[in-house]
């Protein structure tokens, strides 16, 4: 049981429930009611029970409205719907007892740990989203969607929404009341025409601040509100008074997630910003349409194989103990043969160790992953899924100390560097010059200091921008990467065993089967198909930046719903659409020349016969490129007034 001492309410509550339930703490309260932790005797579980202040439940409109409301709830059954046991009055006491979730408010996982990353919030987001669209189905409006409401389970990690204590039919008419917002601080106020409203002021949408009925609108936009406090950690926007909380809802445009320096995938921010249009009909049009567009975040965001996940964070990456060894081992080496042989050859030979021993590490970690059916195209969606990865864990960094201290740090390297350089000249000159001599010892002074400062600053880097993961993946998606998979597959010996992997997009799936079923065929047959793999690798790229256009095109176009009536957009829809049907080509040609080299495998198919597979797909991959740099000068006149993102994948198309 509590050890704080309770109230009078408590008590009074406690005895007119004794043999039915146990309570043991106070777990909240609100506008609308006291939540309590309790223990159901008869089936000795864990319950949350929810009461209606005395002082409210004396007013018979506001108590059979708690009522009403309270047996509405009680009839939604969903997973991510906090259940209703009972609904009941005894004594003068008016109460409902629902499921006890044991967890936190995702309010309070923000407040305790920060922002929420993407990955989790996405999924948490999804399950709100299905909740309220099963709720809706039923006619039924939360009215007060918020981090409070929400709850996370510790055990199964999932999201519940919580109080629909003041929700109502949509079609009812609002009554007078008073909320309370985040953090449980009072913020009593009116709407902006002067009717009191229900509600939060920083989760309410514009239509309600203007003393309109609540609808799946309102509930879209706190949903959009909830979702920008998961992942920023504040609320949009904020005020001493209700009224200037409402006021800004109404009129002031909310400030972009990616101007807050916050690394957010750039569809979900999308999302967002659409839930918190101004107007309603801007707003995605069901909670059903909120959850298909997380969902296929999530799709999009597929956790990688354990292999490439061990290939990009270590064994693609000199950092092991392995690379000091082989360090040590080349200066020891260089030591021993400039004793032997000279300097010259000392030097050559450290030279020589720094040159093979990169490339011997690249050919044996590329042979390592081609066993595993892996290929060099499957490290680029692999070190980008990484980097975002990074990315949001780099986001809640203290980054104004620490680039304070790196911004010390570059520029005291930056100093001793040119201080280094001015001072060489001079060392160099004490071989011959006694009084120069003196030089070459402060230059070694300047070089050691400038060595350590720019290995911290290279370490403060790292903790704000991924400064590792870029480099790693311009390496091995890079002419070095081609080059050691090129030695790598030669000495293999057998073409990569390609197994069927829901990361890779289809068209590198493609292209990766028919160049495996190409490398199986005969010597003589493959010479005379002439270059096939470049072929396929082109129709690849095509596909891939087809593919990125459309995504492109379509986050420029943004809600369909929104500019459907929008004519100067027309020529991007209908750009968006060729895109779309060169893409399917794309696609298809290399369906094509898959199918066709299982046809020669058969016998089915003769040399000829290929080779006129592969003078369309010339010819396709000729006008991809003439499309895709034809549709970038469109965009770029039609659309002065977006600014393209940075990266792609991680900030959002926002007005300049």
């Amino acid at each position: 049981m509590a050890t704080v001492t309770p109230d009078s309410l408590f008590l009074d509550f406690q005895q007119a429930l004794a043999g039915r339930y146990s309570l043991d703490r106070e777990l909240g309260r609100g506008g609308m009611g006291v939540v309590y932790l309790a223990r159901e005797v008869h089936l000795d579980r864990l319950v949350a029970i929810k009461l209606l202040p005395p002082t409210l439940a004396g007013d018979a409109a506001t108590r059979d409205r708690f009522l009403r409301e309270a047996r509405l709830s009680a009839s939604l059954s969903h997973p991510h719907i906090v259940p209703m046991h009972a609904v009941d009055q005894i004594d003068g006491f008016v109460y409902f007892v629902m499921a006890f979730v044991d967890g936190e408010t995702l309010a309070q996982r923000v407040q305790a740990r920060g922002p929420v990353p993407s990955r989790d919030a996405t999924r948490w987001l999804r399950e709100v989203a299905w909740a309220l669209s099963y709720a809706h189905s039923r006619g039924v409006v939360h009215r007060d969607i918020k981090p409070d409401n929400i709850l996370i389970e510790r055990e199964s990690g999932r999201a519940l929404v919580a109080d629909f204590g003041i929700a109502s039919i949509a079609n009812d008419q609002a009554d007078a009341g008073h909320g309370t917002p985040l953090h449980g601080t009072p913020l009593h106020g009116t709407p902006l025409h002067g009717t009191p409203l229900h509600g939060t002021p920083e989760f309410m949408s514009p239509e309600q601040a203007l003393g309109g009925e609540p609808g799946v609108p309102s509930d879209l936009y706190a949903f959009g509100v909830t979702a920008y406090y998961a992942l920023s950690g504040r609320v949009p926007f904020t005020g001493e008074h209700a009224t200037q909380i409402l006021a800004q809802h109404c009129t002031s445009p909310v400030p972009p997630l990616a101007s807050l320096g916050l690394t957010v995938p750039r569809k979900l921010a999308q999302l967002v910003e659409r839930c918190l249009a101004k107007a309603p009909e801007a707003r995605p049009a069901s909670a059903d349409v909120i959850a298909d567009q997380l969902g296929e975040a999530i799709e999009q965001r597929r956790e990688l194989p354990v292999a490439l996940r061990a290939f990009v964070k270590r064994n693609g990456r000199m950092d092991g103990g392995g690379t000091l060894l082989t360090l040590l081992g080349a200066l020891a080496g260089g030591v021993g043969i400039s004793a032997w042989l000279g300097p010259s050859a000392g030097v050559l030979t450290i030279a020589g160790s720094m040159v093979a021993a990169p490339v011997v590490f690249g050919i044996t970690a590329a042979r390592r992953l081609m066993q595993h059916g892996f290929a060099q195209p499957d490290l680029d969606p692999a070190f980008a899924s990484e980097l975002e990865s990074v990315r949001e864990e780099q986001s809640v960094q203290p980054r104004r100390v620490l680039k304070a201290f790196e911004w010390a740090g570059r520029s005291v390297a930056r100093i001793g560097a040119t201080t280094s350089a001015a001072l060489m000249p001079f060392a160099l000159a004490g071989t011959v010059v006694p009084r120069f001599q003196s030089v070459q010892a402060l230059l070694l002074v300047t070089l050691a200091f400038t060595s350590a400062v720019t290995i911290g600053w290279l370490a403060l880097l790292g903790l704000t921008r991924d400064v590792d993961v870029t480099f790693w993946r311009a390496a091995w998606t890079g002419r070095f990467g081609l080059l050691v998979f090129s030695i790598a597959k030669r000495w293999r010996g057998t073409a990569i065993v390609a197994p069927a992997l829901t990361h890779r997009a289809t068209e590198l799936s493609l292209s990766l089967a028919a160049e495996q079923l190409f490398e199986s065929l005969p010597r003589d047959t493959r010479a005379a198909l002439g270059d096939v793999p470049s072929v396929l690798q082109r129709l690849q790229v095509d596909a891939a930046q087809l593919r990125a256009k459309v995504h492109q095109l379509q986050d420029v176009l943004g809600d369909a719903a929104v500019r459907e009536q929008d004519t100067s957009f027309d020529t991007l829809r209908e750009e968006r659409t060729r895109m779309q049907q060169r893409l399917q080509d794309a696609v298809a040609s290399l369906e094509a020349l898959r199918l066709g080299l299982l046809r020669l495998h058969a016998g089915s198919m003769t040399v000829d016969g290929f080779t006129t597979h592969l003078g369309v797909a010339e010819e396709l991959s000729a006008d991809v490129t003439r499309l895709v740099a034809a549709q970038t000068e469109v965009q770029q006149f039609l659309v002065p007034h977006y600014r393209a993102p940075a990266i792609a994948d991680d900030v959002t198309l926002t007005p300049a």
